[in-house]
């Protein structure tokens, strides 16, 4: 009799991986599907990162890896988090893992013990909370809307804080929301976090590089909860190398230890080649980062000006990452022949069978009255994606 752990009977399917998937099943019988819900960048990796893999490769560089990484690049990272961010981390305090989920999944099975809480504003990225669930932890989620710009206040945090709390989950810029927190946010929630002794802050800063307004803000950088302040980061999307595989975790000494404990027993260091070419895009100036966001900024503006045409959508101003995230409960309740519009998962698969455009359910992210949409796609693809979502949802009675 085929009996699967509890764990693993508890965890969610990704929704953003269970879409691109669908859209791929599409494509395969000969459909022209726009796939708006993946969330990495659509440029390629740039030739000189490229050129320091086939070096690897050529000086044979191919061996097993320290568990941690590679000095040059724990080095390189310390050094970035210094420069860009004015934070100290040594690099015996950086662990280099698969990816910055992997490095996130170290953090929380590292940190978090049966029935600790972890406090989750939502919407969140989609793995958040089931990471929790795998750790044994418990989700506290802190609900946020649009009018917000879906950011969490201080006396919301301070509410859902209690003496199970262990960490807050912060990600900013923000997937699925693009809402980026100012300093001054930051410095408010700071204040509360400084209160608690107990409570960790886990600062998710992946799209540090893809922000449209100006430097980017780290709640590491305030003194009173700098010993307390986890940091997730990687290459994937500032550098366009989601397919490297290369993320990293910036944490107290003792964290980072146990997270390369932890990462010693399950998959050992990460590739050696990918963690060659990510050390020459850590050190390299910010002028791809940079070129790929002012490419972003102008799809953002074309995409919230088509959504705003569009009626049902409710659309703020996202400040960072590439994704619009529309309320769209308006829409709920609407028919398309024998079909109705329920939810958003329901909008979603209407609009992959109908406009052949994927885009990712709210629901997955912990807000069901949204949908999410990627801009991480050429202008020419938007136009059309939008094209056949603002006809599609005409037809809706």
């Amino acid at each position: 009799m085929e009996k699967l752990s509890e764990r693993i009977n508890k965890l969610a399917v990704s929704e953003t991986l269970a879409m691109s998937q669908k859209s791929r099943d599409l494509r395969s019988k000969g459909i022209n599907v726009i796939n708006l819900s993946v969330g990495e960048p659509d440029f390629h990796t740039p030739d000189f990162v490229k050129e320091a893999a086939k070096k690897a490769i050529d000086d044979n560089i191919t061996f097993y890896s320290p568990v941690p990484g590679f000095p040059d690049l724990l080095e390189a990272v310390s050094k970035k988090l210094l420069r860009e961010n004015g934070l100290t981390y040594a690099p015996e305090q950086i662990v280099v893992s698969n990816g910055a989920k992997h490095a996130l999944a170290n953090v929380l099975l590292a940190l978090i013990d049966r029935d600790d809480e972890v406090i989750v504003p939502a919407p969140y990225w989609v793995s958040y909370v089931e990471l929790v669930k795998l750790a044994e932890g418990k989700n506290v989620v802190i609900e946020t809307s649009i009018e917000s710009d879906f950011k969490i206040t201080p006396k919301q945090l301070a509410d859902a804080i209690t003496p199970r709390t262990k960490a807050l989950l912060l990600c900013s810029p923000s997937n699925p929301t693009g809402s980026v927190y100012t300093r001054n946010e930051l410095a408010a929630l700071a204040e509360v976090v400084a209160g608690h002794p107990n409570l960790y802050v886990i600062s998710d800063e992946i799209y540090e590089h893809i922000n449209f307004v100006g430097k980017h803000e780290s709640i590491a950088q305030f003194e009173a909860i700098r010993d307390r302040v986890i940091i997730i980061n990687g290459v994937s999307k500032g550098y366009a190398m989601t397919g490297w595989r290369i993320g990293y975790s910036a944490t107290p000494l003792w964290l980072a230890k146990a997270c390369s404990k932890l990462q010693g027993q399950v998959t050992s260091g990460a590739s050696s080649i990918a963690q060659k070419a990510s050390t020459a895009a850590i050190n390299s100036d910010l002028s791809y980062p940079r070129m790929m966001c002012e490419a972003f900024i102008k799809r953002r503006d074309l995409v919230i000006e088509r959504l705003r045409r569009i009626p049902g959508f409710k659309i703020n101003v996202p400040q960072g990452a590439f994704y619009a995230f529309p309320e769209i409960s308006a829409l709920f309740g609407k028919k398309h022949g024998d079909g109705v519009i329920n939810n958003a998962a329901d909008l979603a698969m209407y609009l992959l069978n109908t406009a052949h455009v994927a885009m990712v359910p709210g629901g997955a992210f912990g807000a069901p009255n949204y949908i999410r949409l990627s801009y991480a796609a050429s202008e020419s693809q938007l136009i059309e994606a939008l094209d056949r979502i603002e006809k599609a949802v005409a037809e809706l009675k």
